[in-house]
Parts: structure tokens; C-alpha cells; sequence
């Protein structure tokens, strides 16, 4: 997803819901904390968000601009109508959101942001759900040098996981910045 369909997908959310702030909190909040992000860590074709205001309004987003929709069968990218509880970024991340205003697209009124999740809470989140394409975007954010692993690891304590899911999180950080290291 590139940045002008990031875009396009809060605002539609956001004029579906009446809602004027849209969380991200997915692989596409990294336009919160980059304006250019490494075209590696944009493969998503969705937008995992939901209004902050009234989260449980996900659901129509989900329905009306989501997975096998015809909004992404027009524009080839879609929404996921998620909830607060999704994000397993550490405690507080909500007070660290990032605001980026939604331009305006021609016949729309009112402003439109999106809170996305800080970079260090969003690969941290991305990292407690483990799968391989997460550990890819992790790897990605410490290669180009956008989250610093000391963070990383302070925060993995904070994270609303068990403590065996912590501990393979840390882990796996360790190793992912040896990796990096020994490739330098």
C-alpha cells in the first residue's frame, strides 16, 4: 500500500463512520513515523484501523471496505475493522499514538486524521503476533535503522502478552539484531 492509498482508505473509513480520528494500528501506521518508508515494510494491501472515538464501529468498516469488498475490488487495497484490544503494543501505547492529518480528497469536508501507533510500540505489536511476515517487518525497521533495539527491548516488559511470549519476543529481537550485525 502506498502512502496516497493509506490515505484513501482512512478517509473513506473515516466519512463511512461520520468519524473524524481513524487508529492504525497495523503495518500501515509506519506512515505515522516515516514519510518514506522502505518499500519492504509496505507489501500489505491493508489498513488495520478503527474509529477512536467509537471503536465498536469497526465492524461496518470491515463490512463496507474490507477483505473481498468492493472497495478493494476496485482499488486493489481494503480496511480491516479491528479494536482497540487487537494492538499488543506495550502499556500506554495509546498516549503515544502519532497524529497524521488526512489530506482532503476533492468533495470532502471536515478534517480527517489518523492516530498511528508509535514505531517502537508498532513493531513491538507486530513482533508479539510472530508470524514470519511481522518478523520480516521488524527486521526491516532495525536494518533501515527506524526503531533502536535498546527501546525495543526496554519496552518488551510493558507488553500485554504472558511471559513466555515476552521472553520469545526478546529472543527473537536479540537474534534478529545479531543477524543485522554479523550482515554489516
Amino acid at each position: 500500500m502506498r502512502k496516497p492509498d493509506f490515505d484513501h482508505v482512512r478517509a473513506a473509513a473515516a466519512a463511512l463512520t461520520g468519524e473524524a480520528e481513524i487508529v492504525v494500528i497495523g503495518s500501515q501506521a509506519i506512515f505515522g513515523a516515516v514519510e518514506d518508508p522502505p518499500a519492504a515494510m509496505l507489501r500489505s494491501i491493508e489498513a488495520d484501523i478503527y474509529p477512536r472515538a467509537r471503536p465498536e464501529r469497526a465492524e461496518e468498516i470491515d463490512g463496507t471496505l474490507g477483505d473481498g469488498s468492493q472497495f478493494q475490488a476496485t482499488f486493489g487495497y481494503y480496511a480491516h475493522g479491528v479494536g482497540p484490544e487487537t494492538a499488543k503494543a506495550p502499556e500506554g501505547w495509546e498516549g503515544r499514538l502519532v497524529r497524521v492529518d488526512v489530506p482532503r480528497r476533492p468533495g470532502e469536508s471536515g478534517a480527517v486524521a489518523a492516530l498511528c501507533l508509535e514505531v517502537h510500540d508498532l513493531v513491538l505489536a507486530k513482533c508479539a503476533a510472530g508470524r514470519d511476515r511481522d518478523w520480516g517487518f521488524a527486521f526491516d525497521a532495525l536494518r533501515s535503522e527506524l526503531v533502536e533495539m535498546s527501546r525495543l527491548l526496554d519496552e518488551v516488559e510493558a507488553m500485554p502478552v504472558d511471559a513466555q511470549r515476552r521472553e520469545h519476543v526478546r529472543t527473537m529481537l536479540e537474534g534478529t539484531g545479531s543477524r543485522i550485525r554479523s550482515a554489516r
